[in-house]
């Protein structure tokens, strides 16, 4: 398991969330390798959000009036 999450790109940070989440899941853990893993999920966690937040934050400066714009496509 890597321990710097400031090394990781989002998605690194992203799977290693998702395998602490498998392995929790199992249930073949201790109580204190669940809150190790927990511990680490959380600090990932926390992580990915500030990546998004920081991301979000490029994307209202990179727009003309700071609004988000959605580039999703359009339904129909």
């Amino acid at each position: 398991m890597i321990e710097d999450s400031s090394d990781l790109t989002f998605e690194m940070a992203l799977a290693a969330l998702q395998e602490a989440v498998e392995q929790l899941e199992s249930g073949e853990l201790s109580l204190e390798e669940s809150l190790a893993i927990f511990e680490r999920g959380q600090k990932l966690a926390a992580y990915c959000n500030n990546l998004l937040e920081q991301a979000a934050l490029k994307v209202e400066q990179l727009t003309s009036d700071g609004e988000i714009i959605d580039i999703s496509p359009p339904a129909g």
